[in-house]
């Protein structure tokens, strides 16, 4: 089983459960030091793994999971559970954000299905994509992200009739409101809705549970699933509730139902470059990146190309040495010190200081 997202929330979870369930897992996120932490569980628990650390909006990446399977001999499962969130007005959000939205939750997950795909096929096996109860009931300042749910809803349904006579299953998940990072970053308080949020393992083994029947949809929380469809049945009074919501002083403390939670979620900015560096440090220690050198790139306006920064850096650097800077320039990206511009490749909105 592919897992991306695999270094928090859901898709920790699913990772964990599925390697007790006797699959090799291959791990997929962009914090190395937290993917670290869940293959050496998962090893400790006698299970096999691999770990890519990467993000999925790589076009590599796909390629990459694939080689790190090839030892296992086959691929069964690829669950898409990779996502970020960022708040906002969709058309207050910048073309950058809405495109990383489509990269993260569509093309992304649709480009690793499709390099995936001989294997599948040659297993009979199975693609997984993480939907939101968004996707059909969208609530205000979700940004880009409730419409990008509603692409890979369609899109796995679409998948899942297309690829039935090659015997591939397609799974859409709808994990409902959970206990995870995400909850925060969308400006929700997780203690005082903790008697609504789902325990991200009960979620992931409900998801394996529909691995195991080869099912078409997963509803995790049921009755939150409930409440979205009525709200999509009566699009008025979803709108009256909507706005409720939005205009409560106590707005903070309410959860709109089935926000999927996911991770390598997008959380408001550090106020500091070395907050902004701090999930990267350790990983920034290993390969001798100094901070020093990443404060010069942070000059407002210019354009950082991966390929270019790190050979500033290192002259001719290593695959592992790409893969650091990569993740330096993507925690810089999530802390609002750049916006992405293209492939690989960053636009410096503010400096250090």
């Amino acid at each position: 089983m592919i897992v991306t997202g695999a270094s928090s929330g859901i898709g920790r979870e699913l990772a964990l459960a599925a390697a007790r369930k006797g699959y090799a897992v291959v791990l997929c996120a962009r914090r190395a030091d937290r993917l670290d932490e869940v293959a050496r569980a998962i090893r400790a628990d006698g299970g096999a793994c691999a770990s890519v650390v990467a993000d999925v909006r790589d076009h590599a990446t796909s390629q990459r999971l694939l080689e790190a399977a090839h030892p296992y001999g086959r691929i069964d499962v690829v669950a898409n559970v990779a996502g970020s969130g960022a708040p906002g007005k969709l058309l207050e959000q910048s073309d950058a954000a809405i495109a990383l939205q489509w990269d993260v939750h569509v093309a992304a997950p649709l480009r690793i299905a499709k390099a995936a795909l001989p294997a599948l096929i040659a297993t009979r096996g199975q693609l997984l994509f993480i939907g939101s109860g968004l996707a059909r009931v969208p609530a205000p300042n979700f940004g880009a992200y409730a419409p990008a749910k509603a692409a890979i809803r369609a899109a796995a349904q679409q998948l899942r009739r297309e690829l039935h006579d090659d015997g591939v299953s397609v799974m859409y998940v709808d994990p409902g409101a959970v206990d995870t990072e995400f909850s925060e970053a969308a400006g929700m308080e997780r203690n005082a809705a903790a008697g609504m949020l789902a325990k991200p393992d009960a979620v992931a083994q409900r998801i394996l549970h529909g691995v195991m029947r080869r099912a078409a949809r997963v509803n995790a929380v049921p009755w939150q699933t409930a409440g979205v469809i009525l709200g999509e049945w009566f699009p008025g009074l979803a709108d009256a509730a909507m706005k409720r919501i939005v205009d409560s002083p106590t707005n903070a403390e309410v959860v709109i139902p089935s926000v999927a939670s996911e991770a390598n979620v997008v959380e408001g900015p550090p106020s500091t470059l070395a907050a902004a560096l701090e999930p990267v440090a350790r990983r920034m220690e290993r390969v001798k990146l100094s901070h020093a050198f990443v404060e010069s790139l942070l000059v407002p306006g210019a354009t950082l190309a991966l390929t270019e920064v790190a050979m500033r850096w290192a002259g001719m650097p290593n695959k592992n040495e790409r893969a650091a800077m990569h993740e330096v320039l993507t925690a810089l990206a999530e802390a609002g010190f750049t916006e992405p511009a293209g492939v690989e490749t960053w636009q410096v909105l503010r400096g250090p200081a």
